[in-house]
């Protein structure tokens, strides 16, 4: 894969340890790029299992949840397991330092995968949980991670090194599928969800047999916490668990609760906390003039990946839904379940990502390669007209009627065009963005855009009811993104003058 810029210099590359490299990158980038495909390959198969096995009857062995409140619990979950990122940076800075919590968090991920193959309601929704929190250690740490590998934010091989790193990521997510969901859907749900734990167990045994080659700055804790502030954040803590047990063992005996009392919460709480986060980083007076300036630009970025992600990760809810209701599961003559739709979307970006990799080199090399800011737009547009191409099939299925396999087809062929413009160039354009302070958070807060666009997914689920799903219900948010990515393309200029000398 070729590299953002490639000049006579770069054609033998070296590591920084000057030993063999990884497609011209550092070598601990295999050892991240492994230990990602595999906790992605647990993570989306579970996925793609996860709303199905919600709304799915009694007699089929599910939860029987209708499909608006599946459909929220989807988004909620995915909320969750990206607000945990933001935490997980602070563990990281403050504790830890990255390489211990990621090693952490895949422990965690394992557990929690293991605890849904049990056939208990109650075990299911504690491994829910726990995968949540440690996805939250180790997601927003080994993106991190990668940065460590290069030299600096203007390194030549950084964009392209995030690119690999993505495919690592779809690598999982395409595999995923059609073994955990196939097994899951076909044989017995617990049977994948414990497929997902071993993918886990596999991923980390991978990350600790290479800890040789990573960075020895993932090993660094930036901003110990002193004992003082220790006991005051455990002190909080325990607080705040306390009042949720009092509040939640009250509704429980007054015999009032239902789903709703955890979806609205966590979905209010989702949508807040980022605004909270960036009035207390504008507010923190250790941060430069010029930093503050980067942060202001990053506000535009995390809005816009919030919009997109709002849309996109509902292929693991309406949109699997859509599969197995809507959509017909045969295709040439061959019959196959609804889950592998969701290894649509890797595959399309395997094919892709190295064209866009190239196309990046491309238009650079001719000085005309688009700003971060007309790539987020770009994705804003595409994942817009995914929805008004789902809006289409919608009303080609009113009546009963199941459509073409190939609807979902081309609707996963869009947003992965839009993904590719934004998601690889988000991960990269934060660690640029980072002020030194929150080196680690910082990564936690772009999955933070994740959990207040999934937030927001959950609430309209949870409002329309029974609309989810319906061409409304995709067009109105269709034209929303729409909408978005072009008042992102009339600003782009105020934009990157606020990113000031990054690039």
């Amino acid at each position: 894969m070729a590299s953002p810029t490639t000049t006579d210099s770069d054609l033998e590359p070296v590591s920084r340890s000057g030993g063999k490299t990884f497609f011209g990158h550092p070598r601990g980038l295999a050892t991240l790029f492994v230990t990602e495909m595999w906790e992605r390959f647990s993570f989306y198969g579970m996925r793609a299992l996860l709303v199905l096995y919600l709304v799915a009857s009694a007699e089929q062995g599910g939860l029987a949840f209708s499909a608006a409140v599946g459909a929220a619990v989807v988004s909620v979950y995915n909320a969750m397991v990206y607000l945990t990122a933001l935490p997980g940076g602070w563990i990281a800075d403050r504790f830890w330092g990255p390489h211990k919590t990621v090693a952490v968090g895949g422990f965690v991920i394992m557990t929690g995968h293991f605890l849904l193959a049990l056939p208990a309601t109650g075990c299911f929704f504690v491994g829910l949980l726990l995968i949540a929190v440690g996805s939250g250690l180790l997601k927003a740490n080994i993106s991190t991670m990668v940065g460590h590998l290069y030299d600096g934010p203007n390194d030549p091989r950084r964009d392209g090194g995030f690119t690999i790193f993505y495919m690592g990521i779809n690598l999982g997510a395409f595999a995923a599928p059609l073994v955990i969901g196939t097994i899951g859907q076909t044989v017995d749900w617990h049977l994948g969800f414990a497929l997902a734990g071993l993918g886990m167990a596999l991923g980390l045994v991978q990350y600790l047999l290479g800890t040789r080659h990573l960075s020895p700055t993932s090993n660094v804790v930036c901003s110990p916490i002193t004992p003082a502030e220790k006991r005051a954040v455990l002190t909080k803590a325990l607080l705040w668990l306390g009042a949720a047990a009092v509040f939640y063992g009250i509704v429980v005996a007054a015999g009032r609760f239902t789903i709703s009392w955890v979806i609205w919460p966590l979905s209010v709480a989702g949508i807040a906390i980022p605004v909270l986060y960036f009035v207390r980083l504008k507010k923190d007076k250790d941060l430069s003039p010029a930093e503050q300036s980067r942060m202001s630009g990053f506000g535009w970025f995390f809005v816009a990946a919030a919009g997109f992600w709002m849309i996109y990760d509902q292929s693991s809810s309406t949109l699997n839904i859509f599969a197995g209701t809507n959509t017909a599961s045969t295709l040439f003559g061959l019959d196959f379940p609804s889950s592998w739709f969701q290894a649509l979307n890797p595959l399309y970006i395997m094919a892709l990502a190295p064209v866009f990799a190239w196309l990046w080199v491309w238009l650079a090399r001719r000085g005309s390669n688009p700003s971060t800011t007309t790539k987020f737009a770009i994705g804003l547009l595409m994942v817009g007209a995914s929805f008004m191409v789902m809006m289409m099939a919608m009303a080609a299925a009113v009546g009963g009627d199941k459509v073409s396999p190939l609807w979902l087809a081309t609707v996963y062929l869009v947003q992965t065009v839009g993904e590719l413009a934004l998601s690889p160039v988000g991960l990269s354009v934060t660690t640029k963005l980072a002020p030194a302070k929150y080196a680690g958070q910082m990564m936690g807060v772009w999955f933070l855009a994740v959990t207040a666009g999934n937030c927001v997914a959950a609430v309209l689920q949870l409002i329309v009811g029974d609309a989810t799903g319906s061409v409304g219900y995709f067009a109105a948010q269709g034209i929303a993104a729409v909408t978005a990515g072009t008042a992102l393309v009339m600003y782009r200029k105020k934009i990157i003058k606020l990113m000031g000398d990054v690039h």
